[in-house]
């Protein structure tokens, strides 16, 4: 099973589980537990060859549907019925799929840094990755990127978090979660087509050159979708703007767990 942290505060908190982003861990959310801690009981897990969990979990076919499944064995494994999802960069595609597989599971889903589509700029970096990640070492790879995502003084700390934490992955592990970009845009296609009518809310840095624009037009089509754009922040909003990013999140799930006990109590009633 993959690595975890719990938090646990009051039974009738709701739970809300974080999902981190490619080459992180649970420890990027550091700035959100104090207060994530006053509110609600907390999962943070480890992806599968990040942070503390197992490596070479990878069988042949696997995608982010297995990946979705670790998560799900974890909460089936705690006896957690349903959470909110909250996830950073390539941790919000693993939501979408939990939304789009287990839509019973998920209670809301907060999307920061989200990536529902890659343009032709992200399309080639990805294909020049893949070309060369069987001989280029990972890490000059991942700090490449680090700076391409994040090029901004006030993103240094949000650019260095990920370079820590990435290396203590392996050049296997990243070959194989880098080897899920290859057919990925129409597989975001149809996660978006498959909201379930989870209650949604997209939260990006104002400074997100490659993904913020898809998601403006995604809300654009779909207004059920809800969108907050951080000002002086970059993809990995949750660091860069911790204060905006926690009251923001906090108020969102708090007015959708009002909702579902109201909803609760006039179904039984």
């Amino acid at each position: 099973m993959l690595h975890y942290r719990l938090y646990k505060s009051d039974p009738a908190n709701p739970w809300v589980t974080l999902i981190h982003g490619a080459g992180g861990s649970s420890s990027i959310w550091y700035k959100q537990l104090k207060e994530y801690r006053k509110r609600f009981n907390i999962l943070s897990i480890d992806l599968r060859g990040h942070g503390r969990s197992m490596k070479g979990l990878w069988k042949k076919n696997d995608s982010f549907v297995e990946v979705a499944d670790d998560v799900i064995h974890v909460m089936d494994h705690l006896n957690i019925v349903n959470s909110h999802f909250i996830g950073i960069s390539l941790g919000t595609i693993v939501i979408q799929t939990l939304v789009q597989k287990y839509p019973e599971r998920v209670s809301s889903q907060i999307l920061g840094g989200a990536v529902i589509k890659l343009d032709i700029r992200t399309k080639l970096l990805v294909g020049i990755a893949n070309i060369v990640k069987h001989i280029v070492p990972y890490m000059y790879l991942y700090k490449l990127y680090a700076w391409i995502l994040m090029p901004n003084e006030n993103h240094k700390e949000s650019r260095l978090a990920f370079i820590n934490q990435a290396k203590k992955m392996c050049q296997k592990e990243f070959i194989r979660w880098f080897a899920l970009t290859k057919a990925i845009n129409p597989y975001l296609t149809s996660l978006q087509l498959q909201v379930n009518n989870i209650p949604t809310l997209f939260v990006m840095g104002e400074e997100d050159y490659l993904f913020l624009a898809p998601v403006k037009e995604l809300v654009k089509k779909q207004p059920e979708l809800k969108l907050i754009t951080i000002k002086d922040s970059g993809h990995v909003c949750n660091i860069d703007q911790p204060e905006t990013f926690n009251q923001v999140t906090v108020q969102f799930i708090q007015k959708v767990h009002e909702l579902l006990i109201n909803s609760k109590r006039q179904s039984t009633g």
